[in-house]
């Protein structure tokens, strides 16, 4: 990138009311352009840390005890027939960037040798309940939710429909009894039983609530899972019928570089043009749509231009995370976790998320003034009040915190990221069509 491009993005920025790092903002152009030309998959020695050239550039070692102790619980651990990858996903593998992370999102690449297809759905599924049971609940820990299997057919699930072959969603206790009960399209009782979906696992993914005493906080931890299946002959099978590709991965531990490199050779000689277009399809859903969300398009977009080479923009937006104002897009997620923190018996401890609620009432008094920030300082003291009053959380209360926090964010990421015609042309373009 020239100087006369970094000096337009120096002057968007001003319009747009950005303090832009200007010296900070060249060394990552000069570090993203020399990466471009080095080896795909770097691994930092001295940490045992790896991932995708561009990918490792935003990460940070600062978190890096608490993201390996974090996983620690949300792993799925290695035996004789089943292989693992632990990555970091998400803001929490741009850290150096994230200045307010959202959730502790986790990817893991889980290899299942076995003879056949069905054996490795069969194994999977094991491995998958052996998981949910052993982590339900624990002093820092709740298990809120799994996905695993497709629903055989259109069926309705309290208030909702659900269509054939969508994603089923286990609530813990759905996964201790191992089964629950719907209606199907005739109105009769339906019973998914965990062993009978097992044939089509489809998406893998365990939600859990996690509280850490040190950092005085909560968050939501999950472990989405690409599970492929390794035949006697070698040959790799993913069993949901797509192999992930690795651009937003952080690896955790060197030792698994080897499962890596043998999985990653099995990705599409396409997955980068894939991977871009899907991620602007959710770009266009999460800009557009009833209940839009510019804070995750955002993120979205900046990991498609750091991989297709628009530095210009993905510099621009790099300004934008480090915005004060940006902590409230975490804060929208503290809420939630709060309340599915303390939901029902809860065991994970009240004081650590008093602590939470505490910090947040800080940060919103810094980055608002006036009505907004009494009103969101008000909600936020009745949701530290639930926190250990014997009615509970006021969950419409709740809902309606998150709804203001969600219209502030919307509104700063829309104005900041228009300031810079390349962006609001590309915006533009993706609503439209």
């Amino acid at each position: 990138m020239t100087q006369p491009d970094l000096d337009r993005i120096i002057e968007s920025a001003r319009h747009a009311g950005l303090e832009f790092k200007e010296e900070e903002a060249a060394k990552w152009l000069r570090s993203i352009e020399q990466a471009s030309t080095g080896d795909e998959v770097t691994l930092d020695h001295r940490t045992g840390v790896f991932g995708h050239r561009v990918v490792m550039l935003d990460f940070s070692q600062d978190d890096l005890a608490f993201f390996r102790s974090v996983g620690a619980l949300v792993e799925i651990p290695d035996e004789d027939d089943v292989e693992t990858a632990l990555a970091l996903s998400g803001s929490a593998a741009q850290s150096k960037i994230q200045t307010y992370p959202g959730d502790a999102d986790f990817f893991e690449r889980v290899n299942i040798l076995a003879p056949t297809r069905e054996d490795a759905c069969r194994r999977i599924g094991e491995v998958l309940r052996a998981k949910a049971l052993a982590t339900l609940e624990g002093d820092t820990y709740r298990l809120i939710e799994i996905k695993f299997g497709e629903y055989p057919a259109d069926v309705t699930r309290g208030t909702h429909q659900l269509r054939a072959g969508s994603p089923i969603a286990w609530s813990a206790e759905d996964a201790v009894a191992g089964e629950f009960t719907v209606v199907d399209s005739s109105g009769a009782e339906m019973v998914i039983r965990w062993d009978d979906v097992a044939h089509n696992p489809g998406w893998c993914k365990l939600d859990w609530i996690v509280a850490d005493p040190v950092r005085r906080q909560v968050a939501n931890a999950s472990n989405m899972l690409d599970v492929t299946w390794e035949a006697p002959d070698g040959s790799i099978t993913p069993l949901d019928g797509y192999l992930d590709p690795y651009f937003q991965e952080v690896y955790l531990n060197a030792s698994e570089v080897p499962l890596f490199n043998k999985l990653a050779q099995n990705v599409s000689a396409d997955a980068l043009d894939e991977y871009v277009e899907a991620l602007e399809k959710e770009v266009k859903k999460y800009l557009g749509g009833d209940e839009p969300n510019i804070g995750k398009a955002a993120k979205r977009m900046y990991n498609i231009f750091r991989l297709d080479g628009r530095y210009l923009e993905a510099a621009f937006l790099r300004e934008i995370f480090d915005e004060p104002a940006t902590v409230l897009y975490q804060i929208y997620a503290v809420v939630r976790s709060i309340e599915e923190a303390v939901e029902g018996d809860s065991s994970v401890d009240q004081d650590t998320v008093i602590s939470q609620v505490d910090r947040a009432l800080i940060e919103v008094v810094r980055a608002l003034e006036g009505v907004e920030e009494e009103e969101l300082v008000a909600a936020l003291i009745r949701l530290r009040d639930g926190v250990t009053s014997a009615e509970g959380i006021d969950s419409e209360g709740a809902e309606a915190a998150r709804a203001s926090l969600l219209n502030l964010v919307n509104n700063f990421f829309y104005e900041k990221m228009t300031a810079l015609p390349e962006l609001r042309s590309y915006m533009e373009r993706l609503t439209s069509s």
